[in-house]
């Protein structure tokens, strides 16, 4: 009798700790009156300067007069309005971060009088380690309890989902993952758009590839945690290295230098935000927003070097910008992103997932960028007109004017060996030979096979849930694992793993989603609507 009555303790505390609740809140489209008659059916967005805008049942976007409805409706737009904002506020944020923290001892506490109840029982029934270690339907709901009560709070990403923001700027940049980070390879230099022009504070650098591959590539955490207190990213915090990586490679450091100047601001950027640093390396120090000229306004246009997204002027579901909290960003389905703007702090407020700082003044893990010659000093009064490659691809010039006259900085590294500079002024050219030539090569095999639109079908796209899968290849279908539905951050809702020509969503809220169907052959991607 008192193996089953400690069986029957043992499986209800095991089910008690590991069950969660996987459905999120949904509320479905509101109506509301207008004064002069007529109705709007949707969803509300946001009250700003008098203006209510709400997302329509087509997802499309409306904006009314506050006025123009009842003096109840205008009091719950309000109200909506303000619970917004307050849970976009930093107190309401840390009074999250507090009750998560004190849920954290908790658990702790429950533990530790678990195993004091489970000590009583066995000297109770004068159970031994033997007889225990023989019954293992013993030890396994102990180890899931334990599993269950030490487990993080974590804001997983799949980085399936995120090898997507990549896509549009491959092969020039490449990626891989493990279980514990998402690498990011590059040689550091930007292919859809030049770079320099504009600078106005030169600090006499120019760009030059590095090698931001193998063990020197750039690490971003998938499992990313909140931390106790977000760290300011300002002239105190990260002045060295970067913060962030762009989506095309490029690497975003703190909008400050390291004299602690608004780089912006002092006119030390070129027209895309960006300069060369001590090594040579081209970085950007404000959010790259003109990179959404070769990818959707739905996805990232970098990660934060603590886990988490970066957005532009757009949620993920397409629709505008909320109201940004004191780290610029906020929670969205669950999951916190950034956005990036034009103003100050352009990106990153506060750094809210756990990072580690070093001595130095940066984060690590970091990739590194290898310099070839001595830094130099500011040229006051310069101004960088252009910064083009050569022919071959192996070398830039890089023109300026100073005091009404035009210089140049004309570089290569055509021997294969190392870097050859030709400081071009109107006296006549100086030369210069540095060695730390490095034939960097970029890995382009991707890590897992992406099957194209004319492989597999999906249709129809939107609905109301209910999607046909049209598998072409039949070698292709029997080589199906898994499909998994994801929200367009990339948390994941839904999984099954037996293959059916019909998935039926229609139980799931209206909305964009990602379907990922795994083959042993491949791998296929695509956004879905359910409306």
């Amino acid at each position: 009798m008192k193996y089953y009555l400690f069986t029957i303790l043992i499986l209800v505390v095991s089910n008690y700790s590991i069950a969660h609740n996987l459905h999120d809140k949904y509320y479905g489209l509101s109506q509301w009156h207008l004064n002069r008659g007529g109705k709007i059916e949707g969803d509300f967005l946001k009250y700003e300067d008098g203006n209510v805008t709400f997302i329509l049942k087509d997802h499309s976007t409306k904006s009314y007069q506050l006025s123009d409805f009842s003096s109840a409706e205008q009091s719950m737009i309000l109200e909506k309005y303000n619970r917004i904002k307050k849970i976009n506020s930093q107190d309401y944020f840390n009074k999250v971060q507090n009750n998560k923290l004190l849920f954290y001892w908790l658990r702790i506490f429950g533990l530790i009088i678990f195993l004091i109840l489970i000590n009583v029982l066995f000297k109770k029934f004068e159970f031994n380690l033997q007889t225990f270690l023989s019954k293992p339907i013993y030890i396994f709901p102990v180890i899931i309890i334990i599993m269950a009560f030490t487990y993080k709070t974590l804001n997983g990403t799949d980085p399936i989902i995120m090898d997507e923001a990549f896509k549009p700027f491959k092969p020039n940049v490449n990626t891989r993952w493990d279980n514990q980070y998402f690498y990011v390879e590059s040689k550091g230099i930007p292919t859809t758009h030049d770079m320099m022009k504009g600078i106005t504070a030169w600090q006499q650098q120019v760009p030059i590839p590095q090698c931001y591959v193998g063990s020197n590539a750039w690490s971003i955490p998938l499992n990313p945690e909140i931390a106790s207190a977000p760290v300011p990213v300002n002239q105190k915090h990260f002045l060295r290295g970067a913060v962030a990586v762009a989506v095309n490679g490029i690497a975003i450091f703190n909008p400050y230098t390291n004299t602690g100047v608004d780089a912006l601001l002092d006119g030390q950027l070129d027209n895309w935000g960006g300069h060369c640093g001590r090594a040579d390396d081209y970085h950007y120090h404000i959010a790259p927003l003109h990179l959404y000229d070769h990818t959707l306004l739905t996805q990232p246009i970098a990660f934060a070097l603590d886990g988490f997204a970066i957005y532009g002027s757009k949620e993920p579901d397409g629709s505008d910008m909320k109201a940004l909290d004191a780290n610029h960003g906020h929670y969205f389905n669950g999951i916190y992103h950034y956005h990036g703007t034009a103003s100050a702090p352009y990106m990153i407020g506060n750094m809210v997932g756990k990072v580690t700082e070093d001595s130095t003044l940066q984060i690590v893990p970091q990739a590194a960028a290898k310099p070839i010659r001595p830094s130099l000093t500011p040229l006051k009064g310069a101004t960088i007109t252009s910064c083009v490659p050569n022919a071959n691809n192996n070398g830039y010039t890089l023109n300026y004017t100073l005091n009404n006259q035009n210089y140049a900085v004309d570089y290569n590294w055509a021997n294969g060996k190392n870097y050859i500079f030709n400081f071009v002024s109107p006296s006549g050219t100086t030369t210069s030979t540095y060695n730390g030539y490095v034939n960097c090569v970029l890995p382009t095999k991707s890590q897992d096979l992406f099957l194209k639109e004319d492989d597999i079908k999906v249709y129809p796209n939107p609905s109301n849930g209910l999607f046909n899968v049209e598998i072409e290849n039949s070698e292709i279908e029997t080589s199906f694992q898994h499909y998994q539905i994801y929200s367009l951050e990339g948390k994941k809702i839904q999984e099954k793993s037996i293959f059916s020509k019909q998935i039926q969503l229609n139980t799931m809220p209206k909305g964009c989603y990602y379907l990922k169907i795994q083959f042993s052959k491949g791998i296929y991607i695509k956004k879905i609507i359910i409306n």
